[in-house]
């Protein structure tokens, strides 16, 4: 099984984002994943890319989710050959 990048684009005192990380750590536990969070507004690429669009949930690079999550996309990104 090839190690895939999670990635939780988020900034401090955010709601949203507090919110889809407490609702995604069950999920990463039982995958066994890991999930690295970065914060918009200490990266000057991140921050023009992504903004006020936070939280944004990447996996391996590809946006799976902005603002709440999406079980259905997660599910099909997860799904793809590199997370078999």
């Amino acid at each position: 099984m090839t190690v895939s990048r999670l990635q939780l684009i988020s900034r401090e005192d955010c709601p949203l984002c507090e919110e889809m990380h407490s609702e995604l750590a069950p999920w990463v536990s039982e995958q066994q994943a890991v999930l690295t969070q970065l914060d918009v507004d200490a990266d000057p690429v991140l921050k023009r890319r992504y903004g006020y669009r936070v939280p944004v949930l990447l996996i391996d690079g590809e946006p799976a989710c902005y603002t709440r999550l999406d079980w259905d996309e997660i599910r099909r990104l997860w799904a793809m050959p590199s997370h078999s």
